[in-house]
């Protein structure tokens, strides 16, 4: 059984990881080494234990933002945080870090555990292969007598074969679009009428969202470290209204805030509709149709295929591929240019 003193000592730690990005390197370089030898950071299993799901979503935001350059120095952190997120439902609450993953070659490790004879056979066997193959192809082609009528029916299946395969690229393209398509999420305009500190993690904010429903929508954002709950509270936002609802450090969270980001993470804010624009009314894009599904499916990781596409452009102006968020009033904006929008 795993002490209280350690699961405390980690809670500690998160709740204590720094906003300065100079402390935070020193914080994540700290964590890197303790998991030098480890997969996780209490126990001898594979199990995250509660330290590590409270550990994982204090550094989230900072490991999500690490430049290539720095994602080299904290290997152990990002193979930890990789392992977290597959094991641990957070549901649309915590975006999906990406970790590049290099394919290992297996073919060449059953050469290289092979007897050394049983690789010069098989080194010997390919050398055999490449002479007949050379062998083959200096060979004259057939003669007249080959029949033309086999030779027309070859090209006349070469030519459906060939058609078949583009109309089923083109289908399979027409698919992979419509699964990345933002016109799967419902994104909202909406305005916080309360904001404040989640009990139990100094990362997060709690904050109450009228969209124009009966209830107000309580959504659970990792903004602590840039806004204050005064600074979001009557403040207007644009959030996506068919994630999941699920708990983040047992708070139930019903949505998420859409913020634009700088590109090394220091700078983050929530998108701003213009001023005009409609309580509950539904974001929308020019040119691109389609009902949004009620709810995400998290398995399908819908949300991880599209934010990649969302950005702000260099006069601010909210984007999905280029195209800008639009409401009744006007398009969506940030002071952040040219920034990431998650």
């Amino acid at each position: 059984m795993m002490s209280n003193f350690y699961v405390l000592k980690w809670i500690k730690y998160a709740q204590g990881f720094p906003s300065d990005p100079q402390a935070c390197v020193g914080a994540l370089k700290e964590l890197n080494e303790t998991l030098v030898d480890r997969t996780v950071l209490l126990g001898n299993g594979f199990t995250p234990s509660e330290a590590d799901v409270s550990v994982f979503a204090a550094v989230h935001s900072s490991v999500i933002g690490l430049s290539n350059s720095d994602r080299k120095k904290f290997q152990h952190v990002l193979r930890w945080a990789t392992h977290i997120q597959h094991n641990v439902d957070f549901g649309n609450l915590l975006e999906k870090i990406v970790v590049e993953e290099v394919e290992f070659d297996f073919h060449k490790l059953d050469i290289w555990l092979k007897p050394k004879s049983a690789a010069k056979e098989e080194v010997d066997s390919n050398a055999r292969m490449t002479v007949q193959s050379t062998k083959s192809a200096d060979k004259p082609e057939a003669g007249p007598s080959t029949k033309k009528s086999d030779s027309g029916t070859k090209t006349t299946g070469d030519k459906k074969a060939t058609q078949e395969n583009k109309k089923s690229a083109e289908v399979e393209a027409v698919e992979k679009d419509k699964e990345v398509s933002v016109s799967l999420l419902n994104i909202q305009v909406g305005l916080i009428r309360k904001a404040w500190k989640h009990p139990s993690a100094d990362s997060l904010l709690v904050e109450e969202i009228d969209v124009g429903d009966a209830k107000l929508r309580q959504v659970v954002s990792g903004l602590a470290k840039f806004c204050s709950p005064e600074e979001l509270t009557n403040r207007r936002v644009v959030l996506i209204t068919n994630v999941k609802p699920g708990k983040l450090r047992d708070v139930m969270s019903e949505g998420l805030v859409l913020c634009a980001s700088s590109e090394d993470h220091t700078l983050v804010e929530p998108l701003l509709p213009p001023e005009g624009a409609k309580i509950g009314e539904r974001v929308i894009f020019s040119g691109i149709d389609g009902k949004p599904e009620d709810v995400l499916n998290p398995k399908k990781k819908q949300l991880d295929k599209i934010t990649p596409h969302l950005f702000t452009d260099d006069k601010g102006v909210a984007t999905f591929k280029g195209i800008p968020f639009m409401t009744s009033a006007g398009p969506c904006t940030s002071s952040i240019s040219k920034g990431t929008v998650k």
